[in-house]
């Protein structure tokens, strides 16, 4: 007996859809992402040509609107008008889940402040593949993204961040990891770090030890692509406990 797949619900019209898309290994395409991809009216992407190389992989062909940091207030405008003509529409970025250390974020509280539906698509997201390898605690952690680029702006969030409990989770840039690796070694010389870079792609790597140990695995070797590093929660020694005599 021939077993048939269930019919999937067609999309809704007037409905921005927030498309993860692969961080490096184009398996990790979901089939979800690919039918919404396929059947959406347009496609807002932070890129207009690294998403159309993405779409012609997969042999989709779609109408492209740039969607970045420096148009999104006009985009969002656009896109807001365009799903209450009831498009369709889905927001990619270069990689990963839209919204996270990507542009997003304004488009998704404009359509929901309008009243407009919001879905989430969900997928590959860097944050958390770098979290669940790492090997540290991941029942609670605190994600922040990018630092500032100026160093005094940056060793200041990191001491601000010293009481915080759990992981630590930063995205950084190859040409400031030897620059990071160095305020960690001074702000939290103590605690376990990983760097995980090249996420899914062929090089991937962890790299784990103090941020001591990293500095000197950094300026020995020639550190490439995105990272994500993780520091670990503060270890505090537990003080012994005396018990009374009787």
């Amino acid at each position: 007996m021939e077993v048939q797949s269930p019919q999937l619900p067609p999309l809704q019209p007037g409905t921005l859809y927030l498309v993860a898309t692969p961080i490096g290994n184009l398996e990790d395409i979901t089939l979800r992402a690919l039918r919404v991809l396929r059947e959406c009216d347009v496609v807002a992407a932070e890129d207009t040509r690294r998403s159309g190389q993405l779409l012609k992989h997969f042999g989709i062909s779609k109408p492209l609107l740039s969607y970045f940091q420096f148009n999104e207030a006009k985009r969002s405008e656009e896109i807001i008008e365009r799903l209450r003509r009831g498009e369709k529409v889905a927001l990619v970025t270069d990689a990963g889940s839209p919204g996270i250390s990507d542009p997003g974020e304004r488009v998704v509280r404009a359509a929901i402040g309008g009243g407009l539906r919001v879905e989430a698509v969900a997928g590959p997201c860097a944050l958390v593949a770098a979290l669940t390898a790492s090997g540290l605690p991941t029942e609670e952690f605190h994600f922040v993204g990018f630092l500032p680029h100026k160093s005094g702006q940056r060793r200041n969030q990191l001491e601000a961040l010293r009481p915080a409990g759990g992981t630590l989770v930063f995205y950084e840039s190859p040409y400031r990891i030897e620059k990071l690796l160095g305020e960690l070694n001074e702000v939290y010389p103590g605690r376990d770090v990983v760097l995980a870079r090249e996420l899914s792609k062929k090089f991937e790597e962890f790299l784990r030890g103090k941020p001591a140990e990293l500095l000197a695995v950094a300026q020995k070797r020639s550190l490439k692509g995105e990272f994500v590093v993780l520091v670990g929660p503060e270890v505090r020694e537990k003080k012994a406990v005396t018990l009374p005599t009787i």
